[in-house]
């Protein structure tokens, strides 16, 4: 079963997760302004991805160039992946591609230490991907512990390119922020993405 069968109820049902919806993720934000060119891009890229509308567009044109400033910012310390195969699971049906992985590893080849796995949503629908997403947090969790690598909070979040939700996976309890983040609060957006990629706080949660 591919992670895009995963719904909330599936994800509470059969991979025994409980899913908290009223935390507040990011209660201060360190904005991190846009370049020069991400600037440039967004401004050329979002008439198009409104004329076009299609998921395609979106990954490519909005998506993707706003994760490669991520990866510029953190001086190519991190490592960016795109539809590759992440099969973790077959039994508990965490296998299939992921539309975005972010490792904490420089290393490009190798999908190493994920920390944030990235859902497009499907039809524009920002809840559809939920279910999907806490389900490849959950894979990238199970990857880690087998490779030996601790990592005490995973993130995730779910994008149509234009609008945006974080959610953290800690323990067993997936926390989904109650806010959205437009493209236009792009600072907010990178500043997160940073965040989660770094060891600056972000968040204490209580291990659930």
């Amino acid at each position: 079963m591919a992670y895009s069968k995963f719904t909330l109820g599936k994800v509470k049902a059969d991979l025994q997760l409980t899913v908290e919806e009223n935390t507040p993720l990011f209660p201060e934000i360190k904005p991190i302004p846009p370049s020069d060119y991400l600037i440039f891009v967004l401004k050329e890229h979002l008439p198009l991805v409104t004329a076009i509308n299609t998921e395609k567009a979106r990954s490519e044109l909005v998506i993707m160039p706003v994760l490669i400033e991520v990866r510029r910012y953190l001086q190519y310390q991190i490592s960016l992946f795109s539809g590759s195969e992440f099969n973790v699971d077959a039994a508990s049906g965490l296998e299939g591609r992921c539309d975005f992985i972010l490792s904490c590893s420089p290393e490009q080849y190798e999908i190493t230490c994920p920390v944030m796995t990235i859902i497009e949503a499907k039809n524009e629908s920002i809840k559809s991907g939920l279910g999907q997403c806490i389900a490849t947090m959950l894979a990238a969790k199970l990857f880690n512990q087998r490779q030996g690598q601790s990592v005490e909070k995973i993130w995730g979040a779910v994008t149509t390119g234009t609008d945006w939700k974080f959610l953290t996976l800690v323990n067993q309890t997936a926390f989904i922020d109650p806010i959205d983040y437009s493209i236009k609060q792009v600072e907010e957006i990178l500043g997160i993405l940073v965040a989660t990629l770094t060891d600056e706080p972000v968040l204490s949660l209580k291990n659930s």
